[in-house]
């Protein structure tokens, strides 16, 4: 689903809309006002947030409360830190400087774990772990980008671009390839063996930051999975891009669309979690969150009074932390308003794929790249009820549909949509439930994957399967499970305010 029209999207969004539902309320709930000067990033992990500045030092803080830990500020970099990220299990934070290097943090007490000089001694700009923790690259001033081995701390690959300075970088979901973007306006494509796969100019007056959406999007013709890539950049501009990378069909990077919410050049861009939101600073002095679906803005936060430098989604609730140039970090809140309290049962009910008519099953085949299904899904008059009723004899026995490529396409669609129905008619928010049961959590754990499970859950599929993660199908790190405090306690609250 890489072309699709706005038009032919609205009726399939209905059931996205219900869920942005839950997203509709946008509230500040905290400002950190610790750093002694501007804000250049801030990341999470699923129970700390850390944000970096010029005044040199890192900051970290609790979800739970947002008081800052006991060994914040870390101090070792002595000039200005541009960029912090956390691995996936949350255990190491690294941090890069104009001092040239790039550290490794033990987050549990502060200490430094490494410190990776950059080879050409340049101010290093960016940095970023791949998803399954092994690698880390940086990029400097220069166009130098390393990639380091991340349980060696020694380096193992490096490379750079023609012109001007790295000061982007972004891992695919996947960790098949990261990209890289720079001053100069160059996205450039890179393989986990640092060879370089593509380079175009893709924002005319320079690339800011980028980001991968976590959730993959489907091609609509051979059932191949793609990611979204968002970039942004001094032309004032967010694009979105569609890459995809097999062993077998090669890469590509595509151009799908450019949003234009800003008057001035764009900062910073991120994905929520789930891939439905997109968020970007701007010099303009604000943060404008989008919809990934119909790419509407839905919130225009204006809250920061000098430029927006950084902006970052936490990885399990739903927080927005942005920092900027007037020293502060703003922590947002969404609403967990549910779609039974923003609309009668009625109006509801109608957005809901059983009450779907055959019209609207029409354009959510449309929207699955199936438009060559309309005619015979009409003439056997699918509404909503029979196309969640569908079954692979039935689609090869009464509508009569030969290939089997097609048929597990479809049949994967239909899954798909049964699965938010279900999440959908409960009114629990996604973040809530299990990626292996897809029921409310009771203990929720996070795996060195990043994401977090039911305890039980992964428990069983540690001791039943290969060591996989069972959202991205990498080897995980380590099979040591932390609690989700933080997000045990998220769980509690919406219990509290919805189950009276």
């Amino acid at each position: 689903m890489i072309n699709i029209g706005k038009a032919m999207l609205h009726m399939f969004v209905k059931n996205s809309d219900i869920l942005l539902q839950i997203r509709n309320m946008v509230k500040l709930i905290h400002t950190l006002a610790d750093h002694g000067d501007d804000v250049n990033c801030c990341a999470f992990s699923s129970s700390l947030l850390a944000t970096c500045s010029l005044d040199k030092t890192i900051r970290l803080y609790s979800l739970s409360d947002f008081t800052e830990l006991p060994h914040s500020p870390l101090k070792l970099h002595t000039y200005a830190v541009h960029c912090c990220c956390f691995s996936p299990s949350g255990h190491i934070l690294a941090s890069c400087s104009t001092d040239g290097t790039t550290v490794l943090w033990n987050t549990q007490n502060g200490e430094p774990l490494a410190v990776m000089e950059q080879p050409s001694g340049s101010p290093v700009r960016v940095c970023q772990f791949s998803p399954d923790s092994t690698c880390l690259v940086s990029g400097a001033a220069d166009g130098t980008v390393v990639l380091w081995n991340a349980q060696s701390y020694k380096l193992y690959r490096c490379g750079s671009v023609k012109d001007g300075s790295l000061v982007a970088c972004a891992f695919s979901p996947d960790g098949n390839l990261f990209v890289t973007g720079s001053s100069c306006g160059d996205l450039t494509v890179w393989d986990d063996k640092m060879r370089c796969l593509h380079s175009e100019k893709a924002h005319d007056l320079g690339i800011t930051c980028c980001d991968f959406s976590s959730q993959p999007v489907s091609d609509g013709e051979q059932g191949l999975q793609y990611f979204r890539l968002a970039s942004c950049g001094q032309d004032c501009q967010i694009k979105i891009w569609v890459v995809s990378f097999t062993h077998i069909l090669g890469f590509e990077l595509k151009y799908k669309s450019t949003l234009s919410g800003h008057c001035a050049p764009v900062l910073a861009c991120a994905f929520s979690h789930n891939g439905q939101m997109l968020v970007s600073g701007s010099v303009d002095k604000s943060v404008i969150v989008y919809d990934t679906n119909t790419e509407n803005i839905l919130h225009t936060l204006t809250q920061h009074t000098r430029y927006v430098t950084t902006c970052a989604f936490a990885p399990n609730i739903l927080l927005l932390a942005t920092g900027s140039m007037d020293k502060t970090v703003n922590i947002w809140q969404f609403d967990l308003e549910t779609p039974c309290q923003a609309r009668s049962t009625e109006d509801e009910a109608k957005q809901f794929p059983e009450d779907w008519s055959e019209d609207d099953v029409s354009v959510w085949l449309c929207a699955q790249g199936l438009n060559d299904l309309v005619g015979i899904f009409k003439m056997n008059n699918i509404d909503g009820r029979e196309l969640l009723n569908l079954t692979k004899e039935s689609l090869a026995d009464d509508l009569k549909i030969e290939s089997l490529g097609l048929r597990s396409k479809v049949l994967r669609k239909i899954e798909e949509l049964r699965t938010e129905v279900k999440t959908l008619s409960s009114g629990i928010p996604d973040e809530f439930l299990c990626p292996i049961t897809r029921e409310l959590m009771k203990d929720p754990v996070i795996a060195s994957d990043g994401y977090s499970y039911e305890k039980e859950a992964m428990e069983n599929w540690i001791s039943k399967k290969k060591r996989t993660s069972p959202m991205t199908n990498l080897v995980l790190p380590s099979v040591v499970l932390t609690p989700n405090r933080t997000l045990k306690m998220a769980i509690s609250r919406w219990l509290e305010t919805h189950q009276k």
